[in-house]
């Protein structure tokens, strides 16, 4: 049964996972937030040191707890031990590697009041150099789109609309709240009826599609997915992803092709589906020796 929620109290929940020294300014950053918040930081089993001296620092910070599971146990698995312990009336998922503003849960919060269909919420989401990331705003990824996207005819789409992918152009400078068909997961807000709603994360997947999971799940419910462009995340994206690539492409892999199997109408066809299965795994045993070539590098350093 889920538990009572505290009004106007919005609960962040930051998975880490050896995600390194910016864990600690994600921390910072929301603990800044100009409205009422809680932290709950959940740790898949780092051993990089960086939870200790997290706790160290914001010991005297009654707003942070921390979770510590003793392996790592993915991370839609952790949102959802997060979630549990959350007691307030929405829910923040924010990757440890994310930066947000003072006003960013503020803003997440009127928008979510403002809207009553309002089920899953996304920002802007800058990389490093301010160019916002195309995971900001997607379209689902079906078989057709994401054919379009690795062939490159995406970028045809503004003459032949067929040619869509799953990344939609940069969003323009205008101030209007967007409905899409999905956001990005680094930066996540959903009302906690919504989440309780819907069940939480899928758990079947590790790492990666998850976000896209939730939200084709709240619109398969009648809930809004919504861009809001004035608000934005900085995602300096220097966690644990990037030190262990071969590892996050197998899950995201994986993640390909559950969701593919979910909701995707190719997938009732048992010839297209074996095609998929293969054409996913064989993208990843391209990728694969550049990847561990690269992991290697890193770790050499």
């Amino acid at each position: 049964m889920p538990r009572p929620s505290e009004r106007g109290l919005t609960s962040v929940i930051v998975v880490t996972a050896n995600s390194g020294p910016l864990a600690s300014q994600c921390v910072e950053r929301v603990l800044s937030s100009n409205t009422e918040v809680e932290l709950i930081l959940v740790d898949n089993a780092s051993c990089d040191g960086q939870v200790e001296r997290i706790a160290d620092r914001f010991a005297a910070d009654l707003r942070l707890s921390i979770l510590r599971n003793e392996s790592n146990i993915g991370f839609g698995p952790a949102c959802n031990r997060g979630a549990a312990l959350a007691r307030g009336d929405a829910l923040l998922f924010l990757n440890p590697d994310c930066l947000i503003e003072a006003d960013t849960i503020a803003g997440l919060r009127d928008h979510a009041q403002s809207d009553s269909d309002a089920g899953v919420l996304g920002v802007r989401v800058l990389d490093a150099g301010g160019k916002v990331e195309a995971a900001s705003r997607r379209r689902d990824p079906t078989l057709r789109r994401s054919l379009n996207s690795l062939a490159g005819l995406s970028r045809f789409v503004h003459r032949f609309p067929a040619c869509a992918g799953i990344d939609m152009p940069e969003p323009s400078a205008s101030t209007r709240v967007e409905p899409v068909d999905a956001i990005s997961g680094a930066c996540m807000f959903v009302p906690r009826n919504v989440y309780d709603r819907l069940g939480g994360f899928d758990e079947g997947y590790f790492l990666h599609c998850e976000d896209l999971d939730l939200c084709r799940r709240a619109r398969d419910a009648g809930l809004a997915v919504l861009f809001v462009p004035t608000l934005s995340v900085r995602h300096e994206q220097g966690s644990s992803s990037f030190r262990r690539p071969l590892f996050v492409s197998c899950h995201k892999h994986r993640g390909m092709w559950r969701y593919f199997c979910k909701f995707d109408t190719a997938a009732r066809n048992p010839v297209l589906k074996v095609l998929v299965f293969c054409g996913i795994w064989l993208h990843f045993a391209l990728l694969a020796p550049r990847l561990a070539w690269n992991e290697y590098r890193q770790r050499s350093r």
